[in-house]
């Protein structure tokens, strides 16, 4: 039987940002019979304020490119079809490197690597796992579309170079951020994690999923 692994965080206020992004607030706007706007209205209705970056999310080019297309305008074959799920949690505490990609098979076209041990959901962790730019350039031989972590960033973050990110534009990949993988085990799946059609926005939150393939 098919299994879907939800692999989003859960946005809600006093959900970790990045430091110095805007934190997440929700606003109840319109109140079912007691709405300031209208006596008697009958609908709930919010407004939210949020980083583009918050939770779990797909970069843009945008980002670290000002040239670079915006979330409306990214291509979203990258973020439907099948995946690899590698956990590397217990061999990295920096930066992935190619030997830690050794296992993957031939052609690999969406990857997710587990760097976390548990998911922080409660806190930042500065120190949080990153990628090489060699990791991606030898994800990138082997045919990988899209590369997904469960840390906040590609790269470090004090980094001011961006080289993973830059390395993944050179190879025309797409990036999932913050993504949640305590508990998927190892293995082949199907990944669905689309980007909002967002004009002008450097990066988008997603609701990310994983679809057993028996």
């Amino acid at each position: 039987m098919t299994k879907i692994y939800d692999i989003s965080q859960t946005i809600r206020p006093g959900i970790p940002v990045w430091p110095g992004d805007r934190e997440f607030q929700l606003t109840r706007t319109w109140e079912i019979e007691h709405g300031e706007i209208e006596p008697g209205c009958p609908v709930n209705v919010s407004e939210i304020s949020m980083s583009t970056h918050t939770g779990s999310h797909a970069d843009a080019r945008l980002h670290f490119d000002d040239k670079g297309v915006d979330s409306a305008n990214t291509a979203l074959e990258a973020y439907i079809g099948p995946a690899v799920v590698m956990d590397l949690s217990d061999e990295v505490t920096d930066l992935v490197r190619p030997e830690h990609l050794a296992a993957l098979p031939d052609s690999a076209e969406r990857v997710l690597l587990k760097l976390f041990k548990s998911f922080p959901h409660e806190g930042w962790d500065p120190a949080f796992p990153a990628m090489s730019p060699d990791a991606i350039r030898f994800l990138a031989d082997r045919g990988c579309k899209l590369i997904g972590l469960d840390v906040p960033s590609l790269d470090p973050q004090e980094s001011k170079t961006l080289d993973a990110h830059f390395a993944v534009d050179a190879a025309g990949m797409a990036i999932l951020e913050g993504l949640v993988l305590d508990d998927v085990p190892e293995g082949a799946y199907e990944l669905i994690a689309l980007p909002l059609k967002i004009a002008g926005a450097d990066g988008s939150p997603v609701r990310a999923i994983l679809r057993s393939l028996s």
